[in-house]
Order: C-alpha cells, then sequence, then structure tokens
C-alpha cells in the first residue's frame, strides 16, 4: 500500500510567508527557506509553495526563492502562482523545483496543461483546484466560474495533470476539518492522485483527509509550531494513516 503524504503549504507574498482564512486577512508567519528547512528535517514528505502575490514584479521574488529552498532540502517541492505559460513552468523548474502548480492559467486556457505535461511530464504537472458551492473560482478563490469542480477536475487529468490540488475555499484556515465529501467525490472521478487542502486543525483532521485522498496539504496548524512537525506525524499515524517512518 502506497505511503499517504504530509506537505506542508507556504503561501508565500513578496518573498515571506503568509497566512489567512478562506483567502483573506492575511499575516506573516515567516522567511520561506527557514521554514522549509524545518520541515523538511522534520519529516515533511514534500512541500508545496504558492505564490500568492503573482505579480510580474514578484515573479523574480519567487524565482530567488525556489533556488533558496532548493539549495536547502531534499524532498520534492511543487511551485505555483503565476505560472500562465510553459515558459513560466521553465523558469520555476529550472530554479529547482519538481513540479509546478496551475490554476487560473488553466481554467483559461485547458491546452496549457498539455503543453507543460509534454515538455516536462505529468508528474511535473499539478492542476490546483479552488473549489466553492460546487464550482471552480479563480483569482485566488475570490472569483467564481461557471464550470463545475468534478468536470474541471476529471478534464484537468484527461489532459495530462499528475496530481490535482483541491482546496475548499470554505475550509481554508478555519481548521475544522477538511471537506471530506468533496474531497472523496473529486478522488472518485479522477485516477491520479488528489491532495486535499484546507481546514487541518488538529492530528484527526489530517488522519480523516488521508482517508479519502492520496496527501493532506497544512499551513496554520504547522505554521504555529514549525518544530512540532514531527510530533504531528506521529499523532497522525497513531490515528490510523499510513505515513513512512522518519527517523530522527
Amino acid at each position: 500500500m502506497p505511503y499517504a503524504r504530509l506537505i506542508p503549504c507556504l503561501d508565500v507574498a513578496r518573498g515571506r510567508v503568509v497566512k489567512g482564512v478562506s483567502f483573506t486577512g492575511l499575516r506573516d508567519v515567516g522567511d520561506p527557506v527557514e521554514l522549509a528547512t524545518l520541515y523538511a528535517a522534520g519529516g515533511a514528505d514534500e512541500l508545496v509553495l504558492l505564490d500568492i502575490a503573482a505579480t510580474l514584479d514578484g515573479a523574480a521574488t519567487m524565482t530567488s526563492v525556489v533556488a533558496a529552498v532548493a539549495d536547502v532540502v531534499d524532498i520534492p517541492f511543487t511551485v505555483g502562482g503565476g505560472v500562465r505559460s510553459v515558459d513560466d513552468a521553465a523558469r520555476i523548474i529550472e530554479a529547482g523545483a519538481d513540479r509546478v502548480s496551475i490554476n487560473s492559467a488553466a481554467l483559461a486556457d485547458p491546452s496549457l496543461i498539455s503543453a507543460i505535461a509534454g515538455r516536462f511530464g505529468s508528474q511535473a504537472v499539478v492542476v490546483a483546484i479552488d473549489a466553492g458551492e460546487g464550482v471552480v473560482h479563480t483569482h485566488g478563490g475570490r472569483v467564481a466560474t461557471s464550470t463545475p469542480t468534478l468536470a474541471w477536475a476529471s478534464e484537468a487529468a484527461d489532459r495530462g495533470a499528475g496530481e490535482i490540488l483541491l482546496t475548499s475555499i470554505r475550509q481554508d484556515g478555519r481548521r475544522t476539518g477538511y471537506d471530506l465529501a468533496l474531497t472523496a467525490s473529486v478522488r472518485d472521478r479522477v485516477a491520479i492522485p488528489v491532495i486535499a487542502s484546507g481546514g487541518a486543525g488538529c492530528a484527526r483532521h489530517v488522519a480523516e483527509a488521508l482517508d479519502v485522498a492520496d496527501a493532506a496539504l497544512v499551513a496554520s496548524i504547522v505554521h504555529e509550531n514549525p518544530a512540532g512537525l514531527a510530533g504531528l506525524r506521529l499523532e497522525v499515524r497513531d490515528c490510523g494513516a499510513t505515513l513512512r517512518e522518519v527517523r530522527a
């Protein structure tokens, strides 16, 4: 049986890690390189870095962050935010990331999924879906589209995505648990791994998500105590999740 994955997520704005609730009320929680180092040492299976500012000026800043993180961690990491072309993906991967995550740009031009997969392989393409009220949202969860979540997940997989990163806008940052029904419905719809995101408040929430997904993203729960990731892993395993063993 494959191991489930525990993946800290770092939302980055102007070179700093921030966190909010339902994508609003952002607060500074630390330096991305320092946090990436702590999480890798604490047993993170992977990392996700999302540039939530994603401006033209931010592109250079984020590339520097990616290169700095690649220098200090030996685990895979995904980078998203502002990836609008194959050239953008190349910039991020050449800076040291293992995968890119695409969201709004993929909805605007679904062929982008196939184009990036064709150049770097499906394993390098994560399609991020910000979901609420049954439809996909864009622009950091602020703009609702008419595209049904399940239909878009299926199309993304068909076009060559290697994974789906599924965030419940309603649950994001609230620490009351993941949207398990949403996550299970997407997982049942596609034949590629699904990463559950939005809502982790305790180890039990993470274990519940891993019952219906292949990986769980965590943010607030670890940003408040970055050194506590190792302990969280043990608690999640005690709740019944199948995580790899991490040697101290």
